[in-house]
């Protein structure tokens, strides 16, 4: 589990100035846009939330999250850690049968909460995880896999880099669907939103339902 580091700030605002390439008004799908708490069939969006270190990944997919469970989305989220995960207490019962009994997998359930471990190392990246986990999720938000062939939103502040990330030139340019910046120099050939513009999430919201990942069984 990761926790929040020091160098990031909750991100302020609600909402969006745009700039960038292409009409302000989201491209609708053909089959028309679902009403909130309406699963749109069998999809599952999938996107990736990137940025340079304590840029705000985290925040940033908290707010996301927490925006679509209002929208009476269900949301999952995946987290790419590139060091050892050890989320257990040693001693607890859950931790004996993981490390003492070298168990492949455990879960822990209660009547509200469910948590498995497992050994893994077939190196799975977000769209499988997605596919094995999340296919019942509306929304699954994936911080990190920033070499992952999926849809992209950015966060940049210009306290932590100078420049975000993003390279018109590079090979996978399109798959950034927006940077989300502090930076109101910051232009680029694709749409650009900022912290102190009133609806910023509204709009990243309708962006990932539009331009995510679609994921079907």
């Amino acid at each position: 589990m990761s926790r929040s580091r020091a160098g990031e700030r909750p991100l302020r605002g609600s909402g969006p100035a745009v700039r960038g390439a292409g009409p302000a008004v989201l491209q609708r799908e053909h089959r028309g846009r679902s009403r909130p708490g309406e699963r749109d069939g069998a999809v599952t969006r999938l996107v990736s939330i990137i940025g340079h270190k304590n840029a705000g990944k985290t925040t940033l997919v908290a707010a996301l999250a927490h925006e679509f469970k209002r929208q009476k989305r269900r949301v999952g989220t995946i987290k790419h850690a590139s060091h050892p995960i050890d989320v257990d207490r040693p001693g607890t019962d859950s931790w004996r049968h993981f490390h003492e009994g070298n168990a492949d997998g455990v879960v822990v359930a209660s009547p509200d909460l469910r948590v498995s471990f497992e050994r893994r190392m077939d190196g799975a990246g977000p769209e499988e995880l997605a596919r094995r986990y999340f296919m019942d999720m509306d929304v699954v938000i994936v911080e990190g896999f920033k070499m992952a062939p999926i849809p992209k939103i950015e966060v940049h502040r210009r306290e932590v880099a100078k420049a975000p990330l993003f390279d018109p030139k590079a090979p996978n340019a399109e798959e950034w669907l927006a940077v989300v910046t502090d930076d109101h120099r910051f232009v680029a050939p694709l749409r650009v939103l900022h912290f102190s513009d009133t609806m910023w999430l509204t709009v990243l919201t309708a962006l990932v339902q539009e331009q995510a990942k679609q994921l079907t069984p």
